[in-house]
């Protein structure tokens, strides 16, 4: 799948990563970018198109398969992060307020927009995931459990739309320097470099892209005795 000539919708494309997303798509030659957002008063990026898309919401989801008929390449890049305990007082609020998001709303996407890239030849999706979809840590809990679920729907849609020759690819990598992981004092990737190395496995046809070393790592820690996630 190559992003010359392509039609891309990007969910959560105001900023962060999705920004940086929309950024080299336009770059690299897609045709048209169509950036959505929860409000798209806030999409301000010259030569896209903003679209109002809050993934928790399904009439906005119907909606934008509508209006957004063209679509070759779906990224479902919206995504929650809070520091919330699978033990805490509020977990299961949480556990809720993430899997709306994190995983329903990729599921939403997808599957509003299957149809779409069926008649569009076949198209691709491109869900963005998180090393913390293999280990988990106390801080970010329910957010590893939000994620490890997106993996699995990830695979499951893989398997559900081959048949219609739709591409999907699970990014999986670690802390990203945006406004999400701000307050979090840790090592982390700028977001072009991510989306490079990201959109250059994808144009290539990978089911999976390791995109930072720490990723890589915990990926080989999964057969270890003991493995990584048990660390």
């Amino acid at each position: 799948m190559k992003l010359q000539g392509a039609t891309v919708l990007i969910t959560g494309a105001n900023r962060g990563l999705g920004l940086a997303f929309a950024r080299e798509a336009l770059a690299r030659g897609a045709r048209k970018v169509y950036a959505a957002s929860r409000d798209p008063s806030r999409v301000t990026l010259p030569g896209v198109t903003p679209v109002r898309l809050d993934v928790t919401k399904p009439d906005e989801v119907e909606q934008a398969a509508r209006e957004c008929a063209d679509v070759t390449v779906v990224i479902n890049n919206a995504g929650i992060a809070g520091f919330d305990s699978v033990t805490g007082p509020d977990a299961e609020a949480a556990l809720t307020r993430h899997f709306d998001t994190n995983v329903l709303g990729v599921s939403r996407v997808s599957r509003a927009f299957a149809p779409v890239l069926k008649r569009n030849g076949g198209g691709a999706l491109l869900n963005v995931l998180s090393v913390a979809s293999w280990r988990s840590s106390s801080m970010l809990g329910v957010y590893s459990v939000s994620k490890a679920a997106a993996w699995g729907l990830t695979n499951a849609l893989r398997n559900d739309l081959k048949s219609q020759n739709t591409q999907v690819t699970a990014l999986h990598v670690g802390l990203i320097d945006t406004d999400l992981t701000r307050d979090i004092d840790a090592p982390k990737s700028s977001p072009d470099t991510i989306v490079a190395r990201s959109f250059d496995a994808f144009e290539q046809g990978a089911s999976e892209v390791l995109a930072d070393d720490l990723t890589r790592q915990v990926k080989l820690g999964l057969s270890l005795e003991p493995a990584v996630y048990l660390g």
